[in-house]
């Protein structure tokens, strides 16, 4: 995931100056595989670190819905369709437990979404780009999730420990996820010759936009070394982004597709695949707002928001009541 840009105002309690005993406690914890809870001391940078990190892929899982949601009406059948749909409403779970983990570190579900909605909080550049086929879906599915699960199961020894369990049921999900996505590419790549032509023009868009998900080439990721230290990240960038790439170009060559890569080739000396250079200049003007779908995602997600408030002024109010109904009672 690239960096966001969400600022935090401290944990469970007001933000403190590192102390360097219990920095070095921490420290010793974290090194120790020890987990990290939310009213455990923590350096503020830390907490920080997780914050930003925690809201941004709440926020892809949020946004991740829209990409999908422009098909449930125009599913091939109805199994898709009904495939589709439970698909979604897993990634609006994720958005929850995810919203929830960053809530234990003191920062609110609303200011998280103001700073999505203001622009000033990130969220994975690959929803970005459009679903202009069914066989995008299929893409989303087998690529998108797919590299999710390489990135996330690493997560799930993240050292905070409310991150590391929402992970655990999220991973399962995903991996229900992908392949739902590559059963449906296979649908599409052992049909017509037009259905195959759909599928391979799917992958031609989609494979990179995919690679760009594990973010920034480790020489330009300044802070993953000391994420790492403190083992929010357990490995680099490059890492990952090559485990997807050696997973998924075997699952290519069975489909019978081609990757869209002429650099693209086994290594026996290396025991991975070489592949060629991704634009970079693409990728900064995605995260940047400047992708093909950037304006159209946040605007839905900033009407969905509107369009919603009188429920949660009608949850907050039924609270309210009930609240004010149990004291009443136990008053009498």
């Amino acid at each position: 995931m690239s960096d966001a840009t969400l600022d935090s105002k401290g944990g469970a309690g007001p933000a403190v100056a590192d102390d360097p005993k219990r920095r070095a406690a921490f420290d010793a914890r974290v090194a120790a595989e020890g987990k990290v809870e939310p009213r455990d001391w923590m350096p503020e940078q830390y907490r920080k670190t997780l914050i930003r990190q925690i809201s941004q892929h709440a926020h892809s899982e949020y946004v991740g819905m829209l990409p999908e949601g422009n098909w449930v009406t125009r599913a091939p059948t109805l199994r898709r369709k009904a495939v589709l749909l439970a698909k979604i409403q897993d990634e609006a779970g994720h958005a929850l437990y995810l919203y929830g983990a960053a809530e234990t570190m003191g920062v609110s579900r609303a200011e998280m979404l103001d700073a999505l909605h203001e622009g000033k909080a990130k969220y994975s550049s690959i929803f970005n780009y459009p679903t202009l086929t069914w066989a995008d879906v299929a893409a989303i599915g087998w690529l998108v999730d797919g590299a999710a699960i390489v990135n996330q199961v690493a997560l799930q020894r993240c050292s905070y420990g409310p991150y590391a369990r929402a992970m655990v049921r999220i991973c399962k999900e995903e991996s229900f996820h992908q392949r739902q996505g590559y059963e449906a590419m296979m649908a599409l790549a052992q049909g017509s010759p037009d259905q195959k032509k759909m599928a391979q023009d799917s992958l031609n868009r989609w494979w990179w936009p995919s690679l760009m998900m594990f973010g920034p080439s480790d020489r330009d990721s300044p802070h993953s070394a000391q994420n790492m230290a403190w083992k929010i990240k357990r490995e680099s960038n490059d890492d990952l982004r090559q485990r997807f790439v050696d997973m998924t170009v075997p699952q290519a060559d069975y489909l019978g597709l081609t990757m869209p890569d002429p650099d693209l080739k086994w290594n026996e000396e290396r025991g991975h695949y070489d592949f060629g250079e991704i634009d970079w200049d693409e990728f900064w003007r995605v995260v940047k707002g400047n992708g093909v779908c950037n304006r159209e995602r946040l605007q839905a997600r900033r009407d969905a928001h509107d369009k919603g408030a009188w429920v949660r002024e009608a949850a907050v109010a039924h609270a309210e009541k009930r609240a004010a109904r149990s004291l009443a009672q136990a008053a009498e």
